[in-house]
């Protein structure tokens, strides 16, 4: 399946003229925390559920308080983690849809977004997550990409999962029959591994030189 395969269209959005009750009624039958409004296929903004509950008169319309309305929203051409970060930067668990015409065709719904990136390779495919540091000045993407094929392994993607002051993280997901020999590749390119390997053979050499040390220093 697409993504837009998962733009919802069977509940209607509100209009200016809709009730505080009918918007709250809305809310109550479904898990959102976020609903819009649209006017003339138009997208006016979205309701937070939290400031319609708390409105004691429910027979106002929700023009008395177009001031709340906030104002986000995806076209059809929006990528899965595009559309994550629209979701994350509103804290919301719809995101509306617009065509090229800046219409309004639906919404995305958040369980089914992530439902939809789970079903990706990146997700699904069994892999190894390697998180590795370097400074932000001396890392390079294309470098990171020739280790790990050059290794006999394959990269499924990366991203960079933290970045503080010269320092970033990168995390990737790779499949490989070794995972090992990738590893101390990166690391004789002054990567460090963030993340912990069961079959690292650089810790377990550490711990074994720590394990010698302190039997001998205890004799």
């Amino acid at each position: 399946m697409k993504l837009t395969d998962y733009i919802i269209k069977d509940i209607k959005p509100f209009v200016l003229k809709n009730t505080i009750a009918i918007a709250q009624d809305v809310f109550k039958s479904n898990s959102m925390s976020h609903f819009h409004v649209v006017e003339n296929m138009k997208l006016l903004g979205s309701f937070a559920e939290k400031d319609i509950q708390f409105i004691e008169n429910n027979k106002e319309t929700l023009t008395a308080h177009k001031y709340l309305l906030d104002t986000f929203f995806v076209d059809e051409k929006a990528t899965v983690l595009s559309l994550l970060k629209v979701f994350a930067d509103n804290d919301t668990t719809v995101v509306p849809v617009l065509n090229e015409a800046k219409n309004y065709i639906g919404y995305y719904d958040l369980r089914d977004v992530l439902d939809f990136f789970a079903t990706t390779p990146f997700i699904n495919e069994i892999s190894e997550t390697v998180v590795i540091e370097k400074l932000s000045v001396d890392y390079s993407m294309g470098e990171i990409s020739q280790i790990i094929e050059t290794n006999g392994s394959e990269l499924l993607g990366m991203y960079i999962s933290s970045k503080k002051d010269a320092i970033v993280q990168v995390t990737l997901k790779i499949v490989s029959e070794d995972i090992n020999e990738t590893i101390q590749t990166l690391r004789r390119y002054d990567y460090k591994i963030v993340s912990m390997h069961e079959n690292d053979r650089y810790l377990e050499d550490l711990k074994n030189r720590s394990d010698y040390l302190q039997k001998y220093l205890t004799m």
